[in-house]
């Protein structure tokens, strides 16, 4: 071994190389082993150890290692160049293997040292045919002579020359294609620039063709092609939208008819002498559920009885209580209250009045004196229209809290009033215009319907924004009255709840939720036991009045509601949610939102949201 390494070292000349040691397994000398540590072989005569280094050149090395042409041509004519043989093979396939997995750091370092043992193995096997074979490295320039570290690379073995040969050939090529100026080029082709707008060309108009039709009466000119003249400007006033009455008591002066007619003062005398009806005959009027859906049977419509009383959509619905005649009244949301009287089935007998400037949103008859008829509207007022003296009177006036809803309490002359706001009042209406008011606060944001107990007058129910409260009025405070009785079953904005018209055991809600709730009032405990839940469609949208259910006087246990469904109806459901029966017909074609029903004839009178009245009447009338 030391023998072969003296001989390395005097064809090397002058150069130092580091001592590699390469133990050779006689038996198979054509396998090479390579490894990065020291592999210890062993067999029945010795173990050898064998120091390889793998060994490869980077593309970004490619320029430190230039070889001359003269030389590498001169070497390739003096010496042959020898096949390789099986075991250089092997060396290059495991080398190449090794040489992928070092870093460009750690391929410098090992460098020299894998040059001079594969020299030095391929001048062992060269030995015993053509000798010794040295091959030199002339660098092109002096700047590459001086780089440091290019004396190591001097010996290479052909294999290696060829190859540097072939990476430096194969880059030279590539940068003679100018792939990267190449690239930009075609980005650049890729970034075209916008087109130029084109302008669409328009036809040319025919001078015979027939342009577009256009209207004369937005040209303003007449039908013969003349030009009309221009309607002089003038200058607008601006009014105020709902100018509110004077206060005080205003005269009863239809706005359709002459307040001079002697059929005008004919109709008011004939109200006046209209009595009310006894509380003895109602309560005969109770009947059974059978007998009750027969009569409704027979209540049917017609042309005769559909009428347009009011402008705009009918808010309220009254009927007076007389068996004689049949008085109908309504108040409008634009402040209009129309009465019809259906005995004389003409249009003279129907008048309209402008008691109020804004909606009238209750309307009731006396219950001592029927020719009374109170109506509360949003303007702040509530007012009386006496048909004996034919003035509407000025009972309250509260412009800064707008009222709501209205009921009696013990007697004719108290009111209770409800407010927007969710406020009470007390009114004394025996001092009309300057009535006596007693202010109180509920808990309630808002209040949408007040109704009284019909025997228990101290108790009344609030349908508020989404609860029911029953208040004691021996009670009330003037900040947050406390409620007796909390119904807080719904979800949704709450329109109505009304007591049961006889006993008062019976409390029916209408709610957003499409959904009519009757609860058990026959005993005034902490909570008021729900007894059924109906399924209805209660959405009426932005141009619709809301519906509201209310009890039929007639009879304890049922109540009528407005329907959506097709064809139009007025549906009655009794409290157990069983659908009694469905008042239709051909002449009712659109949705009454609010009725009422006589409180001993069988009538009904619905409103629309257009200002008709549709009146179902029995056939014996």
């Amino acid at each position: 071994m030391s023998g072969s390494m003296s001989e390395a070292e005097e064809n090397t000349g002058s150069k130092q190389c580091p001592l590699v040691q390469v133990n050779e397994y006689k038996e198979k000398e054509h396998i090479a082993y390579t490894s990065l540590r020291p592999i210890q072989i062993t067999t029945l005569r010795k173990t050898a150890k064998v120091y390889l280094y793998p060994f490869s050149l980077s593309n970004s090395k490619l320029s430190l290692f230039k070889l001359s042409k003269s030389l590498v041509e001169n070497n390739s004519s003096k010496s042959e160049v020898h096949k390789e043989t099986d075991r250089e093979k092997t060396c290059r396939k495991v080398l190449t293997s090794k040489m992928k997995a070092l870093s460009p750091k750690a391929e410098s370092l090992l460098l020299k040292p894998s040059l001079d043992a594969y020299s030095e193995g391929a001048e062992q096997e060269q030995k015993s045919t053509s000798g010794l074979v040295t091959l030199g490295m002339d660098m092109e320039s002096s700047d590459e002579d001086s780089a440091p570290g290019l004396d190591d690379f001097s010996e290479l073995s052909p294999y290696e020359r060829k190859r540097l040969k072939n990476i430096r050939e194969n880059a030279n090529f590539f940068a003679s294609l100018q792939l990267a100026e190449s690239a930009a080029r075609l980005r650049g082709m890729i970034k075209k620039s916008e087109p130029p707008e084109s302008k669409r060309k328009r036809p040319k108009k025919k001078e015979n063709e027939i342009g577009c039709r256009r209207s004369m009466r937005l040209l303003k000119v007449d039908p013969l092609g003349v030009s009309l003249p221009a309607s002089p400007t003038q200058p607008t006033l601006v009014e105020e939208e709902n100018p509110l009455l004077p206060p005080g008591p205003l005269e009863m002066i239809p706005e359709n008819q002459d307040d001079s007619s002697e059929l005008f003062k004919a109709s008011l005398r004939t109200w006046a002498e209209m009595s009310q009806t006894s509380n003895e005959k109602t309560r005969k009027g109770l009947s059974s559920i059978k007998s009750y859906k027969a009569n409704l049977s027979g209540m049917v419509i017609s042309e005769a009885t559909v009428r347009k009383v009011t402008n705009g959509a009918i808010s309220s619905v009254a009927l007076h209580p007389s068996e004689v005649r049949t008085l109908v009244a309504v108040g409008s949301k634009s402040g209009q209250i129309g009465l019809w009287d259906l005995t004389q089935q003409s249009e003279d007998e129907m008048y309209v009045f402008y008691p109020h400037s804004r909606c009238v949103s209750c309307l009731s008859f006396s219950p001592t004196n029927p020719a009374h008829l109170l109506s509360l509207s949003y303007d702040g007022t509530l007012r009386c229209g006496d048909f004996s003296s034919a003035v509407f009177e000025e009972v309250y006036r509260n412009e800064r809290n707008n009222p709501s809803s209205f009921d009696f309490l013990d007697d004719a002359f108290n009111l209770l009033v409800g407010h927007w706001d969710g406020n009470l009042s007390l009114v004394d209406r025996r001092t009309p215009g300057t009535s006596y008011e007693k202010f109180l606060n509920s808990s309630l944001e808002k209040i949408r319907t007040v109704h009284v107990h019909p025997l228990s007058r101290q108790y009344f129910v609030t349908a508020g924004l989404r609860d029911v409260h029953v208040y004691d009025a021996r009670f009330l405070k003037s900040r947050k009255s406390q409620p007796l009785i909390s119904l807080t079953e719904h979800s949704k904005s709450i329109a109505s709840a009304y007591f049961s018209p006889v006993t008062g055991n019976r409390v029916v809600t209408t709610c957003a939720d499409c959904k009519l709730r009757v609860f058990d009032s026959s005993s005034m405990a902490s909570q008021l036991p729900l007894l059924s839940t109906i399924r209805h469609n209660t959405i009426t949208g932005r141009w619709l009045m809301r519906f509201q259910a209310v009890w039929d006087p007639k009879q304890e246990d049922c109540f009528i509601v407005g329907s959506m469904d097709h064809p139009r109806r007025v549906e009655v459901f009794h409290e157990t949610g069983k659908n009694v029966h469905s008042l239709w017909g051909e002449c009712l074609v659109s949705v009454c939102s609010l009725s009422a029903m006589h409180p001993t004839r069988y009538i009904l009178a619905g409103g629309n949201s257009s200002g008709k009245l549709h009146v179902f009447m029995h056939q014996e009338i």
